[in-house]
């Protein structure tokens, strides 16, 4: 009974708040127009949830994957319509006169130089977010130019010492050259040198395998490509030494990643090369990718290690083998870096752009919070894509208003669930995120539209 009475004294308090908002909301709109009633309806609201979040069961995630999406949708209605300020406010003002019955004494010569300094002094702390952003870029986005060559000459020579044990212990296996690149070799790397791509190409017999679209199997993957064996009746299997990885008649890419994993994890003697060349190196078998864990006394980073199925020679398509699930476990992942890097760099030399910079921006801002580490570099190029070929300005005096326009991009992303493929719409790269994942970011990246430099 004691418990049944409390809960109706909470339901009146809170339809009794609920009235007091109403009120405040309806003389406020009379008063400060459509505007600021929307500035004080999202400090009423956020006042509102922290009265009911301490009196309702509800779940924590759950309130505050509403709020940031309800706090978006307020901020979107105040900026769809705006009104002028009212006619007493938008005058000028003007100084108060002194009064003529009090005579006016002369300011010492001594008072006006103190306080000159004083003035001068305060000016510089005033910095706008335009030169906060590129403080921010200095102190966390440039590598210095000494860990780029380390970084370089250590991926460099232990993608020599791998070729040659791929060599020795898989002689049939025509594997080509490896070659280390990614971000970093692009200047696409902010903050540190975090990971470097080592590519891993197979060497296929061009008349015995051809490519399908992942869309034309069961597994109906727009962005995945199936790899099948042709020309059976003429060349039987066993005529081509990748005929040992098939399933089904397509060359499975699940296969051959066990094979890797086995190898890097077992047979490669990584003390001996990490001695060799001056650094520790360690596979990171909790990891469905094939990493390595590289560290030297002056940094550390990750060589992800990736198996590639070349296209045609008229094609720049790669194929990743990346650990995929279900129907789609043996398919081939299509490599989106090498067109993404090569747009961003066409569009910026097109107009001498700042669309690199800003992505460099957005990836040192999320690798350094924890709630928005989950979106990787791919979903930030294109996010800046998406943006790239609009008809605004991209010098670096606007670089600011870019990085704001781009974060309301991502809220809006999030609140669809729905960020599509720049070159291919029917890809979302938000389908693999949960629910609380998509809230969190939302909640994190709309505060962060409301005082940017929280973010820094």
């Amino acid at each position: 009974m004691a418990e049944f009475s409390q809960k109706q004294r909470k339901q009146h308090g809170s339809e009794g708040l609920g009235s007091v908002v109403d009120f405040l909301l309806a003389n406020a709109r009379l008063v400060l127009g459509v505007g600021g009633a929307a500035v004080l309806g999202i400090a009423t609201l956020a006042v509102k949830r922290l009265i009911d979040r301490a009196t309702s069961p509800r779940d924590e995630d759950d309130t505050k994957g509403d709020s940031w999406k309800e706090l978006s949708l307020l901020r979107a209605t105040s900026h769809q319509q705006p009104q002028p300020p009212p006619a007493a406010l938008s005058q000028p003002i003007s100084l108060v006169s002194p009064s003529p019955s009090a005579p006016v004494e002369p300011t010492p010569a001594h008072s006006q130089t103190t306080q000159t300094p004083q003035l001068s002094s305060l000016a510089p702390l005033c910095l706008t977010f335009q030169e906060k952003l590129l403080a921010f870029e200095r102190s966390h986005v440039i590598i210095p130019e000494a860990h780029v060559a380390l970084v370089k000459q250590l991926a460099g020579d232990i993608a020599l010492e791998l070729q040659a044990y791929l060599r020795s212990k898989f002689p049939e296996l025509p594997f080509g050259a490896l070659v280390p690149g990614g971000p970093l070799y692009d200047g696409l790397q902010a903050g540190v040198a975090e990971r470097v791509r080592l590519l891993v190409p197979l060497e296929l017999e061009p008349d015995l395998w051809s490519l399908i679209p992942g869309m034309d199997t069961v597994a109906r993957e727009p962005r995945c490509w199936a790899v099948r064996r042709t020309q059976l009746e003429f060349h039987p299997r066993g005529r081509s030494p990748w005929d040992r990885f098939l399933v089904g008649g397509y060359l499975s890419s699940r296969v051959l990643l066990e094979l890797l994993r086995k190898a890097l994890a077992a047979s490669v003697n990584w003390p001996a090369i990490g001695s060799l060349l001056g650094c520790l190196i360690r596979p990171n078998v909790a990891s469905e990718e094939l990493l390595l864990e590289v560290q030297h006394e002056r940094l550390e980073f990750t060589l992800a290690v990736l198996m590639v199925v070349p296209g045609a020679s008229t094609d720049d398509r790669l194929l990743l083998a990346w650990p995929l699930e279900g129907l789609a476990a043996n398919l081939w992942l299509q490599d989106l870096y090498p067109v993404e890097a090569a747009c961003l760099r066409a569009l910026d030399d097109k107009d001498a752009g700042t669309r690199r910079r800003l992505l460099l921006l957005l990836c040192g801002v999320c690798h350094g919070h924890p709630a928005l580490v989950r979106l990787g570099w791919s979903h930030l190029t294109q996010v800046v894509l998406h943006l790239g070929e609009e008809e605004v300005a991209w010098t670096e005096e606007a670089l600011g208003d870019r990085f704001l326009q781009a974060l309301e991009f991502l809220v809006g992303s999030l609140e669809q669930a729905s960020l599509p493929c720049h070159f291919n719409p029917s890809v979302n790269l938000l389908g693999s995120f949960r629910e609380e994942e998509i809230d969190d970011i939302g909640y994190v990246l709309y505060s962060g539209l409301q005082v940017p430099e929280n973010l820094l």
